[in-house]
């Protein structure tokens, strides 16, 4: 899967924006890496919401009971792959049918802590049990919420393609020709919302975020790592 978002709507990380410029490297913009994804998988979708959004996936090469998803509902768009052990629980808890599948879940509770203001993302995310990752763009508000589970079962990174906008995806090497040595691997049980406009740990929301540059052969520019794990 494949979200490729403008400046208008997620500022660049500054330590993605130093790790490119500490070690040059090739990048591409992001209309060529979104054209090289549809290239690589032929039976993929692709869904441009406004000027600055775009979202994509493919069922190829995915695993049986980790499958990638799609969803939409109420001008909230998502993508998500992995499973959720308590699916069932969560979807009693959000009063939802039963036929409710893992992408939609996370819409709907999205939605529900949303509208019940004050409630921070880290509430909803906190709840999911199971191997997922999600990347979920909200047009009524423009924001973008990205998250993974505790232990990173489901493989996402992110970067800065040559015109700057920030890019999330599930393939290291698509992501690796598209953003140099802007690209790090989105660490585990952590949420990037651009309501707070920042990367944070849902178990700890507290807890200190840093980024350490990577050494020089590494395919990332730059590693993130949260206080106390």
């Amino acid at each position: 899967m494949l979200g490729v978002f403008s400046g208008s709507i997620v500022s660049a990380p500054d330590e993605l924006v130093m790790a490119g410029s500490r070690t040059p490297s090739p990048k591409e913009t992001s209309a060529r890496l979104l054209t090289r994804f549809l290239e690589e998988n032929p039976s993929a979708i692709s869904v441009q919401i406004g000027d600055g959004v775009s979202l994509s996936y493919s069922h190829s090469r995915e695993s049986f009971l980790l499958p990638r998803s799609f969803a939409s509902k109420d001008e909230i768009f998502c993508l998500f792959e992995g499973s959720l052990d308590n699916l069932g629980s969560l979807i009693n808890q959000y009063g939802l049918a039963k036929s409710t599948n893992e992408v939609l879940l996370v819409i709907e509770a999205y939605k529900a802590l949303r509208d019940r203001a004050p409630y921070p993302p880290s509430h909803m995310v906190g709840h999911l049990e199971g191997k997922f990752a999600f990347i979920l763009f909200d047009k009524s508000t423009s924001t973008l919420f990205v998250a993974t589970d505790q232990q990173a079962k489901i493989p996402l990174y992110w970067g800065i393609t040559a015109d700057g906008n920030v890019a999330f995806g599930n393939d290291a090497d698509l992501l690796k020709g598209g953003c140099g040595k802007s690209l790090a691997t989105f660490p585990r049980g952590c949420f990037f919302s651009t309501a707070y406009g920042e990367i944070r740990c849902y178990e700890n929301p507290k807890n200190k975020i840093t980024a350490v540059p990577a050494k020089e052969e590494e395919i990332w520019g730059a590693k993130f790592l949260v206080e106390g794990k």
